[in-house]
């Protein structure tokens, strides 16, 4: 299991690491590439072609005595809910995928507020120079806390100089043309109802997924409503392990949850 776009591995403890283990799970949490551990000691920045973090973690993971080779499941938590699905995508070993929360198309966030098409939301972003743009980025970064820190982290675990090169990046991090087709393993998409970050998005990866696959709503009436569900986390990951426990089984029958 995973994190995103600002977790660490040691935050998994609490979110889902301890549960999976006292249901007799051997759980295997790392950082990848654009995550703490790897951006602040060997300088690693996120990457989209994340079957190439995955491929060699499945190849430690068999090495381990007690995991069954036939039954690895790979967990990607809020950004890691693209970046899991990419490396299914291409990495067929895996027996269960689990997207927490699922997504499509990181750049929608990028586009959204951008005016015109997407085609010419993208050409600004990918520009050599877009002034005015720019000029707009800098003015949500002085007004807004939250956007300041948000575009200056995403500079620093992407790697790049200005917050529209950070916003470019996200473009890149994709599963349209195709490739959520790819997926092959049983894939388990979960949806905050109340998701403040990627609305939509969840229900965009079910539908494009051609793998067995279940999508699970988490709602505000639960608790579980925000992005991630960390108002009820005992509740998700029951619910998340439950579905898990009955994939590997060969018992799983539902769709929608």
């Amino acid at each position: 299991m995973h994190n995103g776009f600002d977790g660490t591995a040691e935050e998994l403890h609490f979110f889902g690491a301890l549960a999976a283990v006292e249901r007799g799970y051997t759980v295997l949490a790392f950082d990848g590439p654009g995550m703490p551990g790897p951006r602040h000691h060997q300088g690693l920045v996120f990457r989209p072609d994340w079957e190439n973090v995955i491929t060699p973690v499945i190849d430690f993971a068999e090495a381990i005595p007690e995991v069954d080779n036939s039954r690895i499941a790979l967990l990607g938590l809020s950004m890691g809910g693209v970046l899991a699905p990419r490396a299914a995508a291409f990495e067929h070993r895996l027996a269960a995928l689990i997207a927490v929360d699922g997504l499509y198309d990181l750049g929608e966030t990028s586009v959204r507020n951008i005016p015109g098409t997407r085609q010419e939301a993208e050409r600004l972003l990918r520009a050599e120079s877009a002034p005015e743009l720019d000029a707009a980025l800098d003015q949500i970064m002085a007004k807004d806390p939250i956007a300041r820190w948000a575009l200056n982290h995403g500079m620093y675990v992407m790697g790049v100089d200005t917050p529209r090169a950070f916003n470019a990046s996200y473009l890149d991090y994709t599963l349209a043309d195709g490739i959520a087709e790819k997926i092959q393993c049983p894939t388990l998409v979960c949806d905050a109802a109340e998701d403040e970050f990627f609305k939509g998005q969840p229900e965009q990866l079910y539908e494009h997924l051609t793998c067995p696959k279940t999508l699970m709503l988490f709602t505000a009436a639960e608790g579980a409503g925000a992005h991630c569900h960390p108002g009820a986390m005992r509740h998700a990951i029951a619910r998340i392990y439950d579905w898990l426990g009955d994939t590997l089984d060969g018992t799983l029958t539902d769709t929608r949850a």
